[in-house]
């Protein structure tokens, strides 16, 4: 079972069974909510996520259509999003949040028609 939190620890989570898919988004929202070039989500049936504490300090926003961000509104951590038309049941975890070790058989890149143009760029390039 794998444990997480934000950075300021006040939200705090466990997942009742493995993440089914794990993803680095690359689309343009994700990576203006990380400050980051992608963001990598583990998703798993909505049931299966429990927040042992400080669930009343997430701050939901309505990104696009359907999909609902949520994040620690004391540090602005990421948590989850959810939401999806295709997985309306599943929610999707930052994987930087869990506080347990997690080392997923495969990773699938997403939405690479937007990736950082400087993200393949290698050490000493300009």
């Amino acid at each position: 079972m794998h444990r997480g939190s934000c950075l300021c620890g006040a939200v705090s989570f466990r997942l009742r069974s493995e993440p089914k898919a794990v993803s680095n988004c690359h689309c343009t929202m994700c990576q203006k909510q990380h400050g980051a070039a992608f963001a990598t989500y583990a998703s798993l049936p909505k049931s299966d996520l429990e927040y042992l504490s400080g669930q009343e300090l997430l701050t939901s926003y309505h990104s696009s259509g359907r999909v609902v961000r949520k994040f620690c509104s004391v540090c602005g951590s990421n948590i989850e999003w959810s939401g999806s038309e295709k997985f309306p049941d599943w929610v999707s975890i930052a994987v930087a949040s869990f506080d347990t070790r997690f080392d997923p058989k495969s990773v699938k890149d997403i939405h690479l028609d937007s990736r950082a143009c400087w993200l393949q760029r290698s050490e000493g390039q300009g």
